[in-house]
């Protein structure tokens, strides 16, 4: 017993002594880390830096050709790092150094300004003039239309002739640059397609969780069971780069570019550089501390900002609908510019604005302490916003419903009970709908979504034109009973810039709501300018799809392909201008054959004769 008691007290104190010898080294290494953390972190980065390039190094070798996305990303990411770290250590000197340049242009801004002006107006001109020649009047209808939106926006103005023109030329020509980039550079149009595919693929492993949740038949309640949860994923993968810091980082660079561009003020700029990725209830929330020292002009710039574009998880949903990723992408970018510069014209700026600079700016990035909490933060706040979607929907689609059983019945007393809410909408906004160079033909059905979008919903204006994009591909009768059933692609493209907005009356409510709670003291200016808001979001979605217009250029040899698959094929404008382009690549190899270049096919070459003989060369020729 004796024995058995003392071997239990000698290992109890070879235990005790092993703890303080463990206590005593982990003392030792939490002290040696207190000392050397800048040098061990270095050498993790380090190490983790190499190891990457290593990475990327062996892609390239592999197979170039597949790795060269990595490497581009890669290459994008290493310049902004070594960027932000010379401006970290060197701002200042550089700033000194630039010091004479600035103040020779501030004293001389006067001319430089009209220099600039005269020098920006006659290449448009030029542009214009060259384009139109060469792509046909189409593009002068969508710049008419441009410079009436503008020209209406500076006539009803709060305080007229009190706008700035450099926040108003800037801001437009942020939005043209943004769109020949992507649009006519083959470089963005490949890179944006390249991105848009990416995105579809993402948001395709939501299929997981919903097959899991729903079972194998989730996608037969489409818009609940495979739409909704995309918004869930997305919140989550979002909540997650603002965790890691990405998110604000990449809001704090877009805001900087157009704050020095626009002579924007800092808080507006970054509500307006939020809003391409976030909604407009939460894209303010970056803003938080400053909305109660914000100016009228301001709060209207804000809200302004969240009605002209859409959140990255609604845009995301649009896409799984069938809309095209690349214009979506592509509108989201040219809307928060062009916001800044409707909404600074439309209300311009008289009082004095909060005096902070660009580096004392603080955006808020949440208060989640982990990568999992601010994963499941990111997805349980999306419960409220499906819900709300849903009911909504259900909502609005009945009340329409209920609403054209009405407008029938008064319409049957006058012996006309086609009368319908999409009809009335159809002739209201047709008019804008030709201004923003719709075809004559499609113009009534891009204006019934326009009004769905305004009155009701974007969400149903989106889903209507889904419909749309759905008929064409399958390729049916263009009319059935006289009642036009699809638009052509050029009118579903500016549809959907035209679209990609919050700014209907069901969202002018939650703007409101949300900006008051966060600024109480502000109640009455944000009560006040919320209608001019909502009307200034809805011409800065329809100023990005004029400019869409004016430089879009449909890929011909897809689109004919596509067009002559079908069984119905028409003689529509783009068809015939398609047509005009092959024609102008064909090679004549007399007397034996014709071949078609440019990327077009024998096929389309036959399918164009067809539908348009063309005048210089004989079409048997291409049999």
């Amino acid at each position: 017993m004796c024995i058995t008691f003392l071997f239990s007290i000698s290992t109890l104190l070879c235990v005790l002594c092993e703890i303080s010898f463990l206590e005593k080294k982990l003392k030792g290494l939490q002290s040696f880390w207190a000392r050397h953390k800048s040098q061990v972190r270095l050498i993790m980065n380090l190490v983790l830096a190499a190891g990457f390039v290593a990475m990327v190094t062996a892609a390239c070798i592999v197979k170039f050709h597949r790795a060269v996305g990595l490497l581009v990303i890669s290459l994008v990411t290493i310049f902004f790092l070594v960027w932000d770290w010379m401006m970290e250590r060197y701002g200042d000197q550089v700033w000194e150094v630039l010091a004479p340049v600035k103040n020779i242009l501030k004293r001389n801004w006067v001319w430089f300004r009209w220099i600039l002006y005269v020098l920006l107006l006659a290449a448009v001109v030029c542009w214009l003039v060259l384009d139109t020649a060469q792509r046909g009047t189409r593009q002068l209808l969508s710049f008419g239309g441009l410079l009436f939106l503008v020209f209406s926006m500076m006539v009803f103005s709060k305080h007229p002739f009190k706008w700035s023109w450099r926040t108003l030329l800037s801001g437009i020509g942020l939005q043209f640059i943004f769109g020949l980039l992507t649009l006519r550079t083959e470089f963005g149009l490949q890179a944006l397609t390249w991105v848009g595919n990416k995105v579809e693929m993402f948001l395709s492993f939501t299929d997981v969780g919903s097959q899991f949740v729903f079972g194998d038949n989730y996608t037969d309640h489409f818009f609940v069971f495979r739409v909704m949860p995309i918004l869930v994923f997305l919140s989550s993968v979002i909540s997650i780069l603002y965790y890691v810091g990405f998110m604000s980082w990449l809001i704090c660079k877009i805001g900087f570019v157009m704050q020095v561009t626009m002579g924007t003020s800092p808080t507006e700029s970054m509500a307006a550089a939020g809003n391409i990725f976030l909604g407009l209830t939460d894209s303010p929330l970056l803003i938080r501390p400053y909305i109660s020292e914000l100016t009228v002009s301001e709060i209207h710039a804000v809200m302004t900002g969240g009605f002209a574009s859409i959140s990255g998880t609604i845009l995301g949903a649009y896409i799984s609908l069938g809309v095209d990723a690349t214009h979506l992408l592509t509108a989201s970018l040219m809307s928060a510019p062009a916001s800044l510069a409707i909404a600074k014209t439309f209300w311009p700026e008289r009082n004095k604005t909060v005096l902070i600079s660009i580096k004392d700016l603080k955006l808020i990035n949440g208060e989640n302490k982990n990568l999992l909490e601010a994963a499941s933060q990111g997805a349980s706040r999306t419960v409220r916003l499906v819900g709300s979607i849903i009911t909504n929907i259900i909502a609005f689609l009945a009340l329409l419903a209920f609403l054209d059983c009405i407008l029938s019945w008064l319409g049957g007393l006058f012996d006309y009970p086609q009368l319908s809410f999409s009809l009335i909408c159809s002739y209201v906004f047709m008019p804008l709908s030709f201004m923003m160079g719709v075809s004559w033909d499609d113009s009534f059905l891009v204006a019934e979504l326009i009004g769905l979008k305004t009155f009701l919903n974007e969400f149903v204006a989106y889903q209507r034109l889904s419909e749309f994009i759905k008929r064409r591909e399958a390729g049916g009768p263009e009319y059935v009973n006289n009642i036009k059933q699809y638009i052509s692609v050029h009118s579903e493209m500016i549809a959907t810039y035209a679209l990609c907005g919050f700014s209907n009356i069901a969202s002018l409510g939650m703007s409101i709501g949300a900006l008051t709670a966060m600024a109480p003291n502000k109640r009455s200016d944000i009560s006040r300018v919320g209608l001019r808001a909502l009307i200034a979001g809805s011409v800065a979605c329809f100023m990005t799809a004029c400019i869409a217009g004016m430089l879009y250029i449909p890929d011909c040899p897809l689109l004919l392909n596509t067009e002559f698959n079908n069984t119905n094929v028409t003689s529509r404008a783009e068809i015939l201008q398609c047509c005009t382009q092959l024609y102008s690549s064909v090679t004549l190899y007399e007397p034996w054959n014709v071949t078609a270049g440019g990327g077009f096919t024998q096929s389309s070459l036959r399918g164009c004769c067809a539908l348009a003989p063309p005048e210089h060369f004989n079409c048997s020729l291409a049999q």
